[in-house]
């Protein structure tokens, strides 16, 4: 057998992320009609044609594929039986996915399917944090073309920015250990934040093409229960909690999504208050951001703007996250503390 080649990893970038769903209908309507991202059909002719059922939404670089089981046989009725909806796959574009399969391996990966050829696409698997995959993904002519190409409209959501990914207690170490040495990702940022008598550790790795991105966090479970550990409890373990999407203009998306009918996690009128105290906004004014909720927070490199979407799952796991970035490389830390210390404040007045 030949030697794995390490370097077969080193350019993999994000291809599309599955979910298994319990109703295709349902979680279709939540970002055709919600998020305004095209649809189009998947190719039935697969060899589990008959007990799933597929469709591709997407645009410009956001690419998801929805899966319904069908049969009780599929792995997707235990996964959705497990934890409701939610992200069962996020794929890995790369030159060589035999290649690549091999060499995560052979640094110590678990294989789940070993490579295989369908239509010109080959594709292997293997697991990644808690029970979700990694199938990497070898395209003969390059990667599917956008379902919808709307880029330079303002607004639009162009990429997935980052996964915020919970880890149980004592797993986060491993988890970025796996990522760092299996798959060659990078730690770019390590913070203990503490907010009142909750606390939590981040740490986020980033795949050497900037094109893969996970937030990894850990409750501290010698502090009080927060919401990192209520995800852990009612997705059923490890898994995405949310994923943001990256935009060219977060006021005119909120705009267009609440006319859709997204709902938006609200802000208390304190941080507001209190934000130039904090950081003085370049891109927008503080009656814009207060106006849309929209947060803001800055680093060493520059600002970013961000909201989230409040949860429709029946279990209130997944959600969803805008993000403008004005160069700043953070994830909008510093708005965790802020907030609470507004809403504190604002109970404190109430």
């Amino acid at each position: 057998m030949a030697t794995p080649n390490p370097s077969a990893l080193d350019g993999l970038e994000l291809d599309y992320v599955r979910f298994y769903v319990g109703s295709l209908d349902t979680a279709r309507d939540w970002l055709v009609r919600g998020y305004g991202l095209g649809e189009r059909q998947l190719d039935d002719a697969g060899p589990d044609w008959a007990s799933v059922r597929s469709v591709e939404i997407g645009a410009n670089d956001v690419r998801f594929i929805f899966s319904e089981p069908l049969v009780e046989d599929h792995p997707g009725t235990a996964y959705v039986d497990h934890h409701g909806d939610g992200v069962s796959d996020i794929a890995l574009r790369v030159s060589d996915a035999k290649a690549a399969f091999e060499a995560a391996v052979a640094r110590g990966a678990r294989p789940v399917a070993a490579p295989t050829s369908a239509g010109g696409v080959v594709t292997a698997s293997i697991m990644g944090f808690g029970d979700t995959l990694h199938t990497f993904v070898e395209y003969p002519g390059g990667a599917p073309s956008p379902i919808v190409a709307n880029a330079e409209e303002p607004g639009a959501l162009l990429e997935i920015d980052h996964f915020a990914v919970c880890v149980e207690s004592g797993h986060l170490d491993a988890t970025v250990d796996f990522y760092r040495d299996v798959l060659g990702f990078e730690l770019i940022f390590d913070e203990t934040i503490a907010v009142g008598a909750q606390a939590m550790t981040t740490k986020v790795v980033q795949s050497k093409s900037g094109s893969v991105t996970f937030t990894l966090i850990e409750p501290d479970t010698s502090k009080e229960p927060g919401h990192i550990d209520d995800f852990l409890k009612d997705h059923g373990g490890a898994g995405v909690q949310h994923i943001a999407f990256s935009t060219n203009g977060i006021i005119e998306a909120v705009d267009l999504l609440r006319d859709r009918g997204v709902e938006f996690m609200g802000t208390p009128d304190s941080y507001y208050a209190d934000l130039l105290q904090r950081v003085a906004p370049e891109q927008y004014s503080v009656a814009n951001l207060r106006d849309q909720q929209v947060l803001v927070d800055e680093d060493h490199d520059g600002q970013l703007y961000q909201i989230f979407a409040r949860s429709v799952h029946p279990r209130n796991t997944i959600f969803l996250e805008l993000i403008e970035r004005l160069g700043a490389r953070g994830f909008g830390s510093g708005n965790i503390t802020a907030l609470y210390q507004a809403a504190e404040r604002q109970r404190d007045h109430s």
